[in-house]
């Protein structure tokens, strides 16, 4: 019996130690700040289960889930998920290299701005969605065009977010920079790129929702395998399940590539006065 009561007295010290109440405080936390979506999907099933509405027009979330883990388990999901985050993140990238190239050439150098401003000043408040039409006539209906067209969407907050930031950076150091003779090249690696990251990372947290968004759109408009293609699919024939499987499969994909860009801000940003912890009294 004492040798029991030593072995479980550890644990029983754990449960009642401050680390275990950090963990409850985090927990509840969490919690709290899950709680207006709980509610909502509370709500969502009741809704479904009252009879005020036709499964039709508003399946049960349960019943969804099921959609979701059979989409899965038959691999359906896996390959339309897969080839919905290929051109979505495809298209993300380009927009992130391109956009920030051409940002620093506009902030730095006044032949670029001078071509390229009123373009971006007339090109960003532009549905270009619009412009889908044009590019399936070029490129036809596949991936070179939805992604193309994810691109054109999503070039512009990140041209935006880095002409601002590389503008913004405080002169001071820039001359500090070129008294200890550092060449221009060095001048934007070293200094200009970092000094203006935290803006450039705001432009590409805007653009990775964008470039989503887009992809999901050119699917449902083009066809082809993805989420958007299979919902449209699953509208064409009223399933509803799929249709709304595919709203959850995006909300719950959309959080998980915000919040991974989040976690790369703060990981690459860590010398950032922004990633400092506050300071309590």
């Amino acid at each position: 019996m004492a040798r029991i009561d030593d072995t479980l007295a550890p644990t029983g010290a754990w449960l009642q130690g401050p680390r275990f109440a950090s963990v409850l405080r985090a927990c509840g936390r969490q919690l709290i700040a899950w709680s207006p979506v709980i509610v909502l999907l509370i709500a969502w099933e009741a809704v479904a289960r009252s009879g005020l509405v036709t499964p039709f027009m508003l399946p049960t979330f349960t019943g969804v889930l099921e959609r979701i883990a059979t989409d899965t388990a038959s691999g359906d999901l896996p390959v339309a998920l897969g080839m919905t985050m290929w051109r979505a993140l495809a298209g993300f990238f380009i927009s992130a290299v391109a956009g920030i190239a051409l940002g620093v050439a506009m902030a730095r150098s006044r032949a670029f701005n001078w071509f390229f401003d009123p373009i971006i000043s007339i090109g960003f408040p532009v549905p270009k969605i619009a412009f889908l039409p044009i590019i399936v006539l070029w490129l036809g209906f596949f991936d070179l065009s939805k992604i193309t067209i994810i691109v054109f969407n999503s070039i512009f907050p990140v041209v935006t977010a880095t002409v601002v930031g590389v503008r913004g950076v405080e002169k001071e150091l820039i001359w500090s920079a070129r008294n200890f003779g550092t060449s221009e090249r060095a001048l934007t690696w070293d200094v200009l790129l970092p000094a203006a990251l935290p803006q450039i990372f705001t432009g590409l947290q805007v653009t990775l929702p964008i470039a989503l968004i887009v992809g999901i759109l050119t699917e449902m408009a083009m066809g082809g395998y993805g989420i958007g293609a299979s919902m449209q699919t699953a509208s064409r024939f009223a399933d509803s399940l799929g249709v709304f499987a595919g709203i959850v499969e995006i909300a719950v994909v959309g959080y998980v590539l915000v919040k991974l860009m989040s976690l790369l801000r703060a990981r690459l940003l860590v010398w950032h006065p922004e990633a400092l912890e506050p300071t309590t009294a």
